[in-house]
């Protein structure tokens, strides 16, 4: 629509089956379209090319479009170019989700014009023709960062870097870090960027490269030189004039969303949003379904659906901020999973554990000694009815996958839709 909009005739090109709703948008909108295939020669004869973030750059009809020098880009990209107004840019390996929509919460209590963007919501372009809001808060994800070249955010937020994707970055870690910090490029000294201190990687980067921008950094464990900190359970937002509120007034719980508190905070305190408005939003914002939702309580058995924690590292937030013994649905598609960083938190915390996926050998493997129990599930009903069997009055049922979904589900919604319906069977 915006390609239209700006004088390009778009050719829309879908290896897969296009969905019905968006036929009918196309033909109403006389945009050309082919799904089911690549018409090669057509593609390779265009002057640019916006990419699906989830086509890997090594598919060969990119490496051919790239030889030929056709530009090869982002729909954040291009939407970019056409839109002078505020922009907020997350990534990280977690938290975007929550913190993205968070930040939404603040500034649209306050009273602004804001949307989401981005890996959520509407896409970016599509909201970029008529251009309405006064800012746009865009979630991405390290694919869309990929395809961003000229692209620059007004305050950009960089919450955490942990193994993701590993597949999509040939196994090197160094790749994804790259990846990531990209959401830096571009920054002038006019522009923010809000950081978490607290990670060791983020910091590792940070001292290796030079960022223009003004640096907002934050922190649960140090307080000099932060932006945000905390001290006697209070979060200290160090901007004048400075906020401050206590963490146990926060509506979500556990470290990663006082972090994710902070990063929102610090952002609203940028755009000069009244203490009182931060506040009360960091006190009643609901967080997005399927990120540690709580489902129901059956029998003094508590069920939370996390079926967004695609990777360890969510799956460890997760955990991390159970407080009842817990049987843990885990499994999926694993994407390089290494799982030694759970095991502490798994003898800790977890009595018995629920596999979820068809190949479940490598987390029985290393967690099978140190449950008192395990179990292999092929469905969520199945994963449900056995967790129920597993748990008692008191313990909590945490479908915490670790994986992605595709291998049972369509997608992690679907998944945690499914484990919804099934505990409400209960």
């Amino acid at each position: 629509m915006l390609a239209k909009a700006k004088g390009f005739i778009p050719f829309v090109s879908d290896k897969g089956v296009i969905k019905p709703s968006y036929v009918k948008e196309l033909e109403e909108n006389g945009i050309d379209f082919e799904s089911g295939s690549h018409d090669e020669k057509r593609i390779l004869s265009t002057s640019l090319i916006i990419k699906s973030p989830g086509i890997p750059d090594k598919v060969d009809l990119i490496k051919k479009a790239k030889a030929l020098q056709i530009p090869v880009i982002s729909e954040i990209e291009f939407a970019g170019r056409y839109t002078n107004k505020k922009t907020i840019c997350i990534t990280g390996s977690n938290g975007k989700t929550t913190t993205t929509l968070w930040i939404h919460h603040i500034l649209k209590n306050a009273g602004l014009n804001v949307v989401t963007a981005g890996n959520i919501g509407e896409s970016f372009a599509r909201q970029v023709v008529e251009d309405l809001p006064d800012v746009y808060v865009i979630e991405l994800s390290s694919f869309q960062l990929d395809g961003m070249y000229e692209f620059r955010a007004d305050i950009a937020i960089l919450l955490n870097i942990t193994p993701d994707h590993l597949d999509r970055y040939n196994y090197e870690m160094q790749n994804y870090v790259n990846s990531k910090f990209r959401i830096t490029q571009n920054l002038t000294e006019n522009d923010w960027l809000i950081y978490n201190a607290d990670d060791p990687i983020i910091e590792k980067e940070m001292a290796q490269r030079a960022i223009l921008a003004k640096l907002a950094p934050f922190s649960i464990e140090k307080e000099e030189g932060m932006t945000a900190y905390i001290n006697n359970d209070q979060i200290i937002f160090n901007l004048k004039p400075s906020v401050t509120m206590s963490i146990h007034d926060l509506s979500l719980k556990g470290k990663h969303n006082v972090q994710n508190s902070m990063a929102s905070g610090i952002a609203a305190k940028i755009l000069e949003i009244r203490k009182e408005n931060i506040r009360e939003s960091l006190s009643d914002f609901k967080n997005v379904e399927h990120r540690l939702e709580f489902v129901a309580k059956v029998n003094g058995i508590e069920f939370i659906n996390d079926s967004k924690a695609t990777n360890v590292n969510s799956a460890w937030f997760a955990l991390e901020s159970m407080d009842n013994p817990t049987v843990w649905i885990v499994g999926g598609v694993d994407k390089g999973n290494d799982y030694d960083t759970l095991l502490q938190l798994v003898k800790d915390k977890v009595k018995a554990i629920v596999c979820l996926g068809t190949d479940n050998a490598k987390i029985i493997e290393s967690f099978g000694d140190h449950v008192e129990m395990i179990g292999e599930a092929k469905s969520a009903m199945e994963a449900v009815a056995m967790s129920y069997r597993f748990a008692k009055n008191g313990d909590t049922v945490l479908l915490s996958p670790a994986c992605a979904s595709f291998d049972l589900f369509e997608s992690y919604e679907d998944r945690g839709k499914q484990f919804k319906f099934c505990v409400r069977g209960l």
